[in-house]
């Protein structure tokens, strides 16, 4: 277990940390993204808070660890200049990509799930090249913001009743329920079938709202996750060509994985052709709110012409040179089937997840805490590649409900001692109620245990529920 006690940092020195994103996502009363609730946390853990770069010749106190706030950086040739040297020791981002030459002795974080984008050479593996600072990350913070916008995406056109010509028609007077709603006929989402590509926080979040909604759930996801994905109650697919047979709705959430240096492609690239796209039922609907290279755009723009597809929903990452104009991005592809589906395509540049301010936020408090952890105690939480020499390894933290149960998780359970006592009243009536209805001799005296128990069994069993859920103890076990 990670010592959080005893300081292992350099009291003579003064810690410099470079947040090179935004962290708040509000206006504030000038009209500019909010920062002042992480300032503010940032300044109760007795860190101290900085806005702007820090000056070459800058007196700071030392003992402390201060945070530079400047999210206006995102270019290679802003970015590198100020941390080629190792100006900073730490740094803090969400979307802004770090340049490979960037260097950051004692760690790094991304605000969000994956670290694509953390490209530093600093980090002891994963994303770096072997260098001596841990990489970590915060997932689950924007799980259920990417969720429900992918779910909302579909809600546009399923049920596919068109509200817009009722709404117009209601306003201009001209409808009569009795006689004209059969012209408006629909089908409900309940009953429908949803594939889920990839059981990461995401997939597995989207893969719970379709439940909620009466879907029938396929997920696909390497085959050490089929026990978990069958014990909530969903259909384990062993590819996803089989997760999208005879499938309403796809939704990929797999990330785009490792980069093949041969191929020039990341090995999820793709993944979404036009086998997988063929499996579907007639009309179905493809959300793409992952990543843009996930879906093989050419195969969208024969399943959309053939009508195969009638609908797909697309949020990724389009870049505009500031110079030039060109634009670059996994988006550029998806740009050109918009002139040819104008009404069967909605692109979004991949704000599902990254416009919401309670989860920057949120995240961003994290991430403090994981730096600070780092640089004091060389505790790393929520580890992405090698654990690099000198730290130990404080295993990982999510959102309450959102991914893997954790070993913190459980632990932190156990610890506190009401919900402890809740759980096990809960469970040991559930096990006295199903005794008395398995020992009945006769159907008569089942139906007199069930009238007599039956009240008391399910409240029983919704409270455990509701307790096991408020602990965060559903889900897969990692």
């Amino acid at each position: 277990m990670a010592d959080t006690k005893t300081r292992k940092d350099d009291t003579g020195k003064a810690y410099k940390v470079l947040i090179a994103d935004l962290i708040g996502l509000k206006f504030d009363a000038h009209g500019n993204p909010d920062h002042s609730a992480v300032k503010s946390y940032i300044e109760e853990t007795g860190c101290v808070f900085h806005e702007g770069l820090c000056p070459e010749e800058a007196s700071l106190e030392t003992g402390k660890i201060h945070f530079f706030y400047q999210p206006d950086l995102s270019r290679e040739e802003e970015l590198l200049p100020i941390t080629k040297d190792g100006q900073y020791d730490a740094t803090i981002v969400a979307a802004t990509f770090l340049p490979e030459a960037s260097r950051f002795v004692e760690g790094g974080v991304r605000i969000g799930a994956g670290t694509g984008n953390m490209g530093s050479h600093s980090w002891g593996g994963g994303n770096g090249d072997g260098g001596i600072a841990p990489l970590m990350n915060t997932p689950s913070f924007n799980s259920r913001a990417t969720a429900q916008m992918a779910i909302k995406a579909m809600l546009k056109v399923l049920p596919d009743i068109d509200v817009t010509a009722l709404h117009e028609r209601v306003c201009s007077e001209d409808f009569d329920t009795g006689k004209n709603l059969y012209e408006y006929p629909t089908e409900k989402v309940e009953g429908k079938t949803m594939a889920v590509i990839g059981f990461g926080n995401i997939g597995r979040e989207v893969a719970c709202l379709a439940k909620a909604f009466g879907m029938n759930v396929k997920v696909y996801a390497r085959p050490h996750h089929q026990e978990w994905i069958e014990s909530e109650g969903f259909i384990y697919a062993t590819s996803p060509q089989d997760a999208a047979s005879g499938a309403d709705v796809l939704s990929p959430h797999t990330g785009l994985g490792a980069f093949n240096a041969d191929t020039g492609k990341f090995a999820n690239d793709s993944v979404v052709n036009s086998g997988v796209l063929n499996a579907m039922n007639d009309g179905a609907i493809i959300i793409n709110y992952d990543r843009g290279e996930v879906v093989n755009a050419d195969a969208l723009d024969a399943a959309l012409t053939s009508g195969k597809i009638r609908y797909a929903a697309i949020d990724a990452d389009l870049f505009k040179d500031a110079e030039t104009g060109e634009l670059s991005g996994p988006m550029v592809p998806y740009l050109a089937l918009q002139k040819k589906h104008a009404d069967k395509l909605e692109l979004l540049p991949h704000a599902a997840a990254d416009t919401e301010h309670v989860s920057r936020v949120e995240g961003a408090k994290q991430a403090v805490d994981q730096i600070i952890s780092c640089i004091r105690y060389k505790s790393v939480m929520n580890l992405k590649g090698d654990l690099p020499d000198g730290y130990a390894d404080a295993g990982s933290v999510t959102v309450n409900g959102v991914g893997k149960v954790t070993v913190n998780k459980i632990l932190k359970a156990t610890q506190d001692e009401a919900s402890l006592t809740a759980l096990k009243a809960q469970a040991e009536a559930l096990t006295t109620h199903w005794n008395k209805l398995s020992s009945a001799s006769s159907d008569d005296e089942l139906q007199k245990l069930i009238t007599e128990n039956g009240a008391e069994l399910i409240k029983s069993s919704n409270t455990y529920i509701s307790l096991i859920e408020k602990l965060g103890l559903k889900g897969p076990f990692g």
